[in-house]
């Protein structure tokens, strides 16, 4: 569920004006959560929190959870001070994934046209199907009853002219519900949200509006927008005022690539030894190649996330040579990237790689290094790790590890 900021009212019935509103934004309900319920329906109706233990943060939380101010991100220890009798279930990534795969699958039985965002949401250009299933509200009918019955959660879909539009409303339309915005009513409706609903506009940018006295989209709308660019920087000024305007050209982009690949593992207590952060983070590297692997896909950049023991949350990146999926290469820049970060003497809570820039394995060009040009030995690590994920994948993820996770960097 969204937390952006909403408009008393501004779920409001504007009618069956369909018309050029052919864009949906079908965005899961509490999807962690819901597949759970499903699988353990005597929970439903009790407030249910998924996450690990207490020094892992929330991954979702049920609706009556949400009641007592659970929410995603939120430290584990936090949430079940908030909800002591909430139900503590831990995550099953394996079938959260499976879940959404057959999910997206459904809504490419609606079109072609589906671009998925993230793993419980998903653009629909419904253009081009209207003739077959009928209007954009019987289409956002058919795709919820289909996924209430083939897997026991529910979706709330928005339906707009616009992808940012029909997002804002999937979001007001929640729980379980659809919300159409008539392109006529676009502005009218825009103009009753405060700024932050906005892409892009998170707490930094509304205190910088706010500095200018703009609180409310329709107060942006209404301003010069020097002033806003003023404000917020020259593009990111020109881009909120179109949207606060409803100007959003963005096509759905079906077969839209993964941006980026990340593990990150929040330590059972917290960790002065730099040694062991950085074994953990050749752990992370190799869980990242070999998902880049999986999918065919190579890494331009390479980037950290430390979490310090006062929550204090530092992010480093790099940009490769050469595009790779090797484990060796990403652990090699996280390494260097984690010797080089200053933690002010604090232990560390969390540590994170990911691999950024992605591109297909197959079409992207790629200059070999002079220590592949010279000795191959590009080639020769690849093949090794390709083997191991061989191994992992008939005796489980942890029948191999890399020998980096082992001794000392």
């Amino acid at each position: 569920m969204s937390r952006g900021p909403r408009a008393e009212g501004a779920r409001r019935d504007w009618g069956a004006q369909e018309d050029g509103c052919s864009i949906l934004h079908v965005d899961m309900d509490a999807f962690y959560a819901s597949v759970e319920l499903a699988r353990r329906p005597q929970l439903r109706g009790r407030p249910v929190i998924v996450g690990g233990e207490e020094r892992a943060v929330v991954l979702a939380a049920t609706y009556e959870a949400r009641a007592y101010g659970v929410h995603s991100a939120m430290p584990m220890a936090t949430a079940r001070r908030m909800c002591p009798q909430a139900v503590v279930v831990p995550p099953d990534q394996a079938t959260y994934r499976a879940v959404s795969a057959a999910v997206m699958d459904a809504l490419a039985d609606v079109t072609t046209l589906v671009e998925q965002v993230s793993v419980d949401e998903a653009f629909l250009d419904v253009s081009g199907a209207r003739r077959r299933l009928g209007p954009p509200t019987v289409i956002a009918a058919r795709i919820r009853e289909r996924v209430r019955a083939e897997h026991g959660i529910t979706c709330s879909v928005g339906i707009a002219g616009t992808k940012f539009v029909a997002k804002l409303a999937s979001g007001h339309a929640k729980p379980d519900g659809v919300l159409l915005i008539p392109r006529a009513a676009t502005v009218d409706f825009l103009h009753t949200l405060p700024v932050g609903a906005l892409w892009g506009v998170g707490e930094r940018t509304e205190v910088a509006l706010a500095r200018w006295g703009v609180q409310t989209v329709a107060q942006l709308a209404h301003s010069d927008v020097t002033t806003i660019q003023r404000a917020v920087g020259k593009v990111a000024g020109a881009h909120l005022h179109d949207l606060a305007w409803g100007r959003d050209p963005r096509p759905v982009q079906p077969g839209r690539v993964e941006k980026s690949i990340g593990a990150e593992v929040t330590f059972p207590s917290d960790v002065a030894d730099l040694a062991v952060v950085q074994r953990q983070a050749a752990v992370l590297a190799d869980r990242c190649a070999q998902r880049l692997r999986a999918e065919s896909m190579l890494a331009r950049t390479v980037s950290i996330k430390v979490r310090t023991s006062d929550f204090r949350t530092l992010t480093r990146s790099r940009t490769l040579p050469t595009p790779t999926d090797v484990g060796r290469d990403l652990h090699g820049v996280a390494r260097d990237l984690l010797a080089a970060v200053d933690l002010g003497g604090l232990p560390v809570r969390l540590v994170g790689v990911r691999a950024e820039g992605l591109s297909p394995a197959g079409s992207t060009p790629r200059q070999p290094t002079l220590e592949e040009a010279v000795g191959d030995d590009g080639a020769a690590r690849r093949d090794a790790e390709r083997a191991m994920d061989l191994v992992r994948a008939r005796f489980g993820t942890a029948a191999i590890v890399p020998g980096s996770a082992t001794a000392e960097p």
